[in-house]
């Protein structure tokens, strides 16, 4: 049965464009497999050729046949070959190359002056949409007006790089931008060349080489080497580097002639910032760097100028450097508006620029003060008090107690409500809320509990009070309300248990809080405890 379907696939043709004969190897002798194994075994001791493959290079002996035949059932027609280990082009991603970049800038040469279909509708360039338009909204569109059309933009392309070109640092400059950095430095010499010429006709016109050279001094060969004149001639000529040989490293002397460099030792007084502080949890320090940026002794208590060292950020920030950072800051910004200054390059112009800016913007903010005075007033707004008036720190002596009340001095007074205060109505002579009993505010000149009530005087109080006191009918003595014992208030807390268990939701407001006055004991407690912010010990308290 096995023959039937091995002869079944045999004949049936291969579907597809191509047809080709798909049929298996034949069986090898024992004689051919015997040649085929004594040729691999040759091949691999180097006696014969390496077997080639279809583009005519050699295969390694040692690679198993599994890798470099080609399945009779793919194709059995090819020879061995290694082409489907290799890369394949078609699956190969394809990376710009490095001489491309992004384009800068507009079309030259494209001058549009009418609107176009399809363009902007604000500016009428083609490159882009309205929503995608950077130039600021017109009030009317380029498509209404057709004029002031703007230059269409570069497409961008779409560039891929692979892995170096990603890192390339130089990929996208243009060297015609140096060629400008030439140009100037050409034009400096040219024009140092110019007044050192215009120079040497002014002193012949005036006649000083010809005294030189008629001087005894010149003609036995006496001359100075350090005169002035040869001084201004030979300056312009030499060039910074002159100076290369007088400048040590930090730390280190350099001799130009031997070329040796000889490390200067370290102070023998100084100490090593892992030393100042051994404390494991204080300013970490960097052994890679040797650097501490924090301070050392940030906990013991000592002041940054007390101490020696510091850290390293506390010396970043001391000195010239704020005022150097300023200086760089403002270097930049004028480079940015057309000024030709440096930090490095010339330090002395841009000191002198800075302060004549610095003097410039003080004269301007000046005048425009002025001005705005003078047409609209208000200086009598801007004479403000002093700061102690504004601070409130004043040299008042006040004296506190224990409790905070004022015994001594005067009390600082009340800020304000934003609600209106000292509103007495219906003959009142105390605003309501001056008296609390029993969780209940009332007016303290009556004792009434009513808020609209009409004000009673002393009558009032009298009988609030007559209704507190209960005369026993069998002793005739008046017996006061004695405060509640623990049996006769468990229906309270009952009630305060029950409530705890509704919902947030669903409890009554203040449901759980009794409304009492606080007791004599209380109140003292209260003011041992309570700490006051304006008092002037109250730094004082947690030490």
């Amino acid at each position: 049965m096995s023959a039937t379907v091995v002869d079944a696939v045999n004949a049936a043709p291969l579907s597809g464009s191509k047809e080709m004969s798909l049929e298996e190897p034949k069986k090898m002798t024992r004689e051919d497999w015997r040649k085929k194994k004594e040729l691999e075994e040759q091949r691999k001791l180097g006696n014969a050729p390496a077997e080639v493959d279809e583009e005519g290079k050699d295969i390694n002996p040692h690679i198993p046949q599994y890798i470099s035949s080609v399945p009779w059932y793919i194709d059995p027609s090819k020879r061995p070959t290694l082409k489907h280990q290799r890369p394949q082009p078609e699956k190969q991603k394809q990376f710009s190359s490095s001489g491309e970049w992004y384009k800068r800038g507009v079309k030259e040469n494209s001058i549009i002056t009418k609107y176009r279909k399809g363009a902007c509708e604000n500016c009428g360039a083609m490159t882009h949409k309205k929503k995608d338009c950077f130039e600021r909204p017109r009030r009317v569109g380029a498509k209404f007006t057709g004029t002031n059309i703007a230059p269409d933009e570069h497409v961008q392309p779409q560039l891929m790089f692979d892995y170096d070109g990603k890192r390339d640092r130089w990929n996208g400059y243009n060297p015609e931008e140096h060629m400008k950095i030439v140009e100037e430095y050409a034009k400096v010499d040219l024009a140092k060349r110019t007044l050192k010429a215009q120079k040497l006709q002014e002193e012949l016109a005036s006649g000083k080489l010809v005294e030189q050279a008629n001087s005894p001094k010149h003609q036995w060969g006496e001359e100075e080497p350090n005169s002035q004149t040869e001084k201004d001639h030979n300056s312009e000529d030499e060039d910074e580097d002159k100076y290369a040989d007088d400048i040590d490293m930090p730390g280190q002397n350099f001799d130009s002639k031997r070329r040796i460099t000889v490390r200067n030792l370290r102070i023998r007084e100084d100490i090593a910032k892992y030393l100042r502080n051994l404390d494991p949890n204080s300013a970490y320090y960097d052994p890679k760097t040797r650097a501490m940026r924090e301070n050392p002794y940030a906990n013991a208590g000592k002041n940054p100028d007390e101490v020696s060292y510091a850290g390293d950020n506390f010396v970043r920030y001391t000195g010239d450097t704020i005022s150097m950072a300023q200086t760089q800051l403002f270097a930049w910004e004028a480079y940015d508006k057309g000024s030709e200054v440096h930090l490095q390059a010339d330090p002395t112009k841009l000191e002198l620029l800075y302060k004549s800016f610095k003097v410039k913007k003080e004269d301007f903010k000046e005048q425009q003060k002025e001005s705005i005075l003078e047409k609209y007033g208000g200086q009598e707004h801007l004479d403000a008090p002093p700061a102690e008036l504004l601070l409130a720190q004043t040299e008042d002596y006040v004296e506190y107690s224990r409790h905070g009340t004022v015994i001594k001095g005067q009390e600082r007074a009340v800020a304000c409500s934003k609600y209106e205060e000292d509103v007495k109505i219906h003959n009142h002579t105390h605003i309501w809320g001056s008296y609390w009993k029993e969780g209940r505010w009332g007016y303290k000149c009556c004792h009434s509990f009513f808020k609209y009530s009409y004000c009673t005087g002393e009558a009032g109080k009298e009988i609030v009070n007559s209704e507190e006191c209960i005369i026993n009918d069998i002793t005739g003595d008046e017996s006061v309300k004695k405060p509640q014992t623990l049996m006769e208030r468990r229906p309270v807390l009952l009630h305060v248990k029950e409530t705890m268990q509704i919902d947030e939701r669903k409890r009554p407001y203040n449901s759980i809080y009794e409304t009492r006055e606080p007791t004599e004991e209380e109140m003292e407690a209260y003011r041992m405890k309570r700490q006051r912010p304006d008092d002037p010990m109250a730094s004082f308290l947690g030490q």
